[in-house]
């Protein structure tokens, strides 16, 4: 949720901020309105609880004429304290549903425009030229790496097996990621994939992004779709210690999306499906070291990109693509030899307090106890990450060439070969 004081002392910005994302004014004005009704309810509540002690301590000392007097009007006092403790009850409810439909306020820094209108702020390497590159699912089928065929006839469309090297391979990419995390100071989680609705809204995946999720409705659960949920969650209701963070979390989990709305988009392979495995980056720090914080996860994800030894660039996300809980977000795309295009592997979003504050999670400081920041960024997203492997480093001969990074987890190999 955004921060109230903001929205009170500087209403405009609120409202450049849905301009830029491209979304409606009204919910801002529904949000005013809230406040201002659930404000004036409590000074009125207050008031009244004010002039009901008064009248309880004038009960004591009255005389026996006006005790009478005096008592009706503590019997009337009580029912109209009751009656403002309900209304202030449901102006409260009516904020946080009003304050829910609010998103993050979007970084000026973030270029105007919609999914087409990004910034490329750097692009690194020389995508390699393929003589009639093949796609990721050919090189894997030969591989006997992807079974997509069975993984339809087990549980649908846009679901796979992983088989041989395709399986080992994965296992290689998440032992790289978790290795160089440790590195950088983050503790390594296995994260759970089901959480609470609390959960699920605190991150903001229950507004624009609702349609995208799963839900068990006979145990109440959502199936994340990405571990930054978990994490998000795991300090929860929680007062942190203001010198002890930055903390940072390196969160691996199976992820699971719907895919609604990508009817026809990425229908053959691993590009884009229902579930795939991940490991996420989830930082917790004070929210002035935010955008210091977001260079770092930014400068990590390049890292990796470089280990794997892929050409890529680094866009700077338009407002209007932006999730609702992001006000400022970087994407790395990666060169795909097969499609002629550079395809999002990694990205990485700056919450700010937005997050926290549904979540409850405050640190204690100097100043009393404030809101944190919380940032997230993609590590591997495995299934896509081997995608793009297998179409990037494809070989004349029909092999795939292995970066010595993964080539410890590998057992030492330099390409994996058709079978």
């Amino acid at each position: 949720m955004i921060d109230l004081r903001v929205l009170r002392e500087n209403p405009d910005l609120v409202r450049d901020s849905q301009r830029a994302r491209g979304a409606e004014l009204a919910p801002v004005d529904a949000l005013i309105a809230a406040d201002d009704r659930r404000r004036a309810a409590v000074a009125r509540g207050d008031q009244l609880r004010s002039d009901q002690k008064a009248a309880s301590n004038a009960v004591k000392t009255a005389t026996p004429e006006e005790r009478p007097v005096v008592l009706a009007r503590a019997r009337e006092l009580a029912a109209e304290v009751k009656a403002i403790e309900a209304e202030q009850a449901a102006a409260d409810a009516e904020l946080r549903t009003a304050h829910l439909a609010v998103a993050n306020i979007a970084s000026p820094a973030a270029p105007p425009g919609g999914e087409d209108d990004f910034v490329t702020l750097e692009v690194v390497g020389t995508p390699p030229t393929v003589p009639n590159p093949r796609d990721h699912l050919e090189i894997g089928n030969a591989l006997r790496a992807i079974d997509t065929d069975r993984g339809a006839k087990v549980s649908g469309s846009r679901f796979y097996f992983l088989t041989g090297v395709g399986a080992q391979l994965e296992l290689a990419l998440v032992n790289l990621a978790m290795a160089r995390a440790d590195e950088w100071g983050f503790t390594p989680v296995i994260a759970p994939a089901l959480v609470k609705p609390e959960t699920m809204e605190g991150t903001g995946f229950l507004g624009a992004h609702a349609s995208e999720v799963y839900k068990l409705a006979d145990d109440d659960l959502y199936l994340v779709g990405t571990s930054e949920v978990a994490l998000a969650g795991f300090h929860a209701d929680e007062i942190l210690d203001s010198d002890e963070l930055p903390l940072r979390y390196a969160g691996f989990s199976s992820c699971f999306r719907r895919e609604a709305g990508s009817y026809g988009k990425d229908t053959k392979g691993i590009i884009r499906v229902h579930w795939f495995d991940k490991v996420e980056m989830f930082s917790y720090v004070r929210p002035e070291d935010a955008e210091d914080e977001h260079q770092r996860l930014l400068a990590w994800e390049r890292d990796f990109m470089d280990a794997l030894e892929l050409s890529y660039r680094v866009i700077d996300v338009a407002a209007g693509d932006l999730g609702s809980s992001a006000a400022r977000k970087f994407d790395i795309e990666a060169w795909f030899p097969s499609q002629q295009a550079y395809r999002e592997l990694t990205s990485t979003s700056n919450c700010t307090t937005f997050q926290s504050r549904r979540l409850n999670i405050r640190a204690r400081g100097a100043t009393g106890n404030q809101p944190v920041a919380t940032l997230n960024g993609t590590l591997c997203a495995v299934a896509r990450t081997i995608a793009c492997l297998f179409d990037h480093h494809q070989q004349p001969d029909g092999s795939v060439y292995v970066p010595p990074a993964l080539r410890p987890w590998l057992g030492g190999r330099e390409v994996l070969t058709p079978r």
